[in-house]
C-alpha cells in the first residue's frame, strides 16, 4: 500500500499529553482526500510508482485535462510516491489520512518560507567584522571572498549574500500524536517547514 499522502498546513498549536501532562508543540496538518491518477509500472515506466492528486485546481490547461481525465479529476497538485504493491491500486482510487496511525514517526516535505535577500550572518551563520580598532561598518560584513593569486577567482559555491528561504525542505523523525479520520486531520509533534495553506507531502518511515 502506498506509504504517504499529498495535504497542506493549516496551523500550529499546543496540544497537551495526557499520560504525564506535558505540553506538545504540534502542528495541524489537512491530509488528503487524494485521489489516484496515475499508476507506473516497471514494464511501462521502469519503476513502480503511484502518483495522486490533491485539493482542486480553478483551471488546467488542455494536456493536464487529458492527463486527469481517466480519474475524473481536476487537481492542482500532482506528486508520486513509491510503492511496491500497484496490483492492488487502481486508477480513481480514493485515499485518506486512514493509512497512519497515532505513534506513527513520518516525514514531511514542504516549501521553506521566503526571507528575501539576506546577508551572510543571518544566511549562514558567519560572525561579522571586529566591533573595535574604528571597524564602525564591518559588523555584519561578510570579509574577503579571493583565493589570492592563484587561481585568482572567486570560487562557485562560496557562501554569499542571496536569495533566502524558499526551498525544498524534509523534516524527518516527527510522531503523529492525534489522527481524526473524519476530517482527514493530523495533528504532528514539532514543526513542518512551509507557511500556512502550503502543500506538503508526509510519507511514513519504514
Amino acid at each position: 500500500m502506498i506509504k504517504g499522502l499529498i495535504g497542506k498546513k493549516i496551523k500550529m498549536t499546543t496540544s497537551f499529553d495526557l499520560d504525564n501532562g506535558e505540553a506538545v508543540p504540534v502542528t495541524i496538518l489537512q491530509v488528503g482526500p487524494c485521489k489516484v491518477t496515475q499508476i507506473k509500472t516497471e514494464t511501462k515506466d521502469g519503476y513502480e510508482a503511484v502518483q495522486i492528486g490533491f485539493q482542486d485546481a480553478k483551471k488546467l490547461n488542455k494536456p493536464a485535462q487529458g492527463h486527469l481525465k481517466r480519474s475524473e479529476s481536476n487537481f492542482k497538485y500532482l506528486r508520486e510516491f513509491e510503492t511496491q504493491d500497484v496490483d492492488s491500486i487502481e486508477v480513481g482510487q480514493t485515499l485518506d489520512c486512514g493509512i497512519f496511525q497515532v505513534g506513527d514517526i513520518v516525514s514531511v516535505t514542504g516549501i521553506s518560507k521566503g526571507k528575501g535577500f539576506a546577508g551572510t550572518v543571518k544566511r549562514h551563520n558567519f560572525k561579522g567584522g571586529p566591533k573595535t580598532h574604528g571597524q564602525s561598518d564591518r559588523h555584519r560584513a561578510p570579509g574577503s571572498i579571493g583565493a589570492g593569486s592563484s587561481p585568482g577567482r572567486v570560487w562557485k559555491g562560496t557562501k554569499m549574500s542571496g536569495h533566502m528561504g524558499s526551498e525544498r525542505v524534509t523534516q524527518k523523525g516527527l510522531r503523529i500524536v492525534k489522527v481524526d479520520a473524519k476530517d482527514n486531520i493530523l495533528e504532528v509533534q514539532g514543526s513542518v517547514p512551509g507557511s500556512v495553506k502550503s502543500m506538503i507531502m508526509i510519507v511514513k518511515n519504514s
